[in-house]
């Protein structure tokens, strides 16, 4: 079972999840769980109970390194959510055809 820092920290990977996928840079929860090859049983159940012991630190590293997302955000939940604003899937993909 997670400390009330753990559960903090799960609270904020998953409102960047959310964020993400509004923002449409992800097309959802199942796209983002195959494209990283994460157990997906195990991504609904901590979102589902979030003081569950089970997030992976390479879930927290890939919305760092692929997304922008602050490792500062999400760890303490200081500055600003984003190192740099995501970009819509839609236009990265055409950025990367041409």
């Amino acid at each position: 079972m997670q400390n009330e820092k753990g559960v903090k920290i799960v609270e904020r990977f998953f409102e960047a999840i959310y964020d993400l996928k509004e923002k449409k840079v992800i097309r959802g929860k199942q796209t983002f769980t195959r494209r990283y090859g994460i157990n997906s049983r195990n991504f609904w159940l901590l979102e589902k109970d979030k003081s569950r012991d089970i997030l992976q630190l390479a879930w927290i590293a890939t919305l760092v390194t692929d997304y922008g997302v602050s490792a500062e955000w999400i760890l303490t939940g200081c500055g600003n959510m984003y190192t740099k604003e995501p970009e819509p899937a839609s236009r990265v993909n055409k950025k990367t055809e041409k």
